[in-house]
């Protein structure tokens, strides 16, 4: 069953991809309008249809966030004016910096959705940490029935983890490798039967198998 995404997706990745070798003002300008009719328009009815899925399966209200297809260039090396790809944010409307988000990324070869929180630092960073050693049993668990029933992997999307457990935990610790991160995401590619159940759906779908890390982040942390 399509609801109409397929042709968003077909053509952001076709879209990304040329952008991807030809990631200039002169090139993207002339084809703006195919972007925003195409990819853009689409992907904010999509994110709009998908945060009253997640509110539903959750039981609290979110709100996407479209990322822009802008680059802040004004510190980077890369001084490429467009991201390659296309990026929804959801979370509750009301969240703190340590609030569970929903991810999707489509770009040239990749269609993924995933969940987390990433790049904590000071209070919030403490207060991860503590989780993790106080609960940590649950996280590994939730994690480990995300895995089985969605597939969804680890992701290193984020601040990079550090060399060596913080104090004033144990290098021993049972859960040292989680202590070293600075948050938690797990990602997993959308099925290839996305296309004939829909895109709406399955992402429904596949959050609906990642409800049990959700639920220890929002119950828990």
């Amino acid at each position: 069953m399509s609801e109409g995404f397929e042709d968003m997706v077909n053509a952001a990745q076709a879209f990304f991809a040329e952008l991807s070798c030809n990631n200039r003002k002169d090139w993207f300008e002339p084809r703006k309008t195919h972007y925003v009719t195409q990819i853009r328009k689409p992907a904010e009815l999509f994110a709009e249809l998908l945060a009253e899925d997640l509110s539903r399966l959750t039981g609290v209200a979110h709100a996407p966030k479209l990322f822009r297809i802008y680059r802040d260039v004004r510190f980077a090396r890369d001084k490429s004016p467009y991201n390659p790809w296309l990026h929804i944010l959801w979370r509750p409307a009301s969240a703190d910096g340590l609030a569970p988000g929903w991810f999707f990324s489509c770009a040239s070869g990749e269609l993924v959705l995933g969940l987390g929180v990433v790049s904590l630092k000071g209070p919030a960073l403490t207060r991860y940490r503590e989780w993790i050693d106080t609960r940590g049993d649950l996280v590994a668990d939730a994690m480990t029935e995300v895995a089985r029933t969605s597939g969804a992997q680890i992701s290193n999307f984020g601040d990079a983890s550090l060399k060596r457990v913080p104090k004033p935990y144990a290098a021993d610790h049972p859960h040292a490798d989680l202590l070293k991160r600075r948050g938690i995401a797990m990602m997993a590619p959308l099925p290839a039967t996305w296309r004939k159940r829909g895109l709406l759906v399955s992402a429904r779908d596949q959050a609906s198998d990642m409800l049990p890390l959700w639920r220890a982040f929002h119950d828990h942390l």
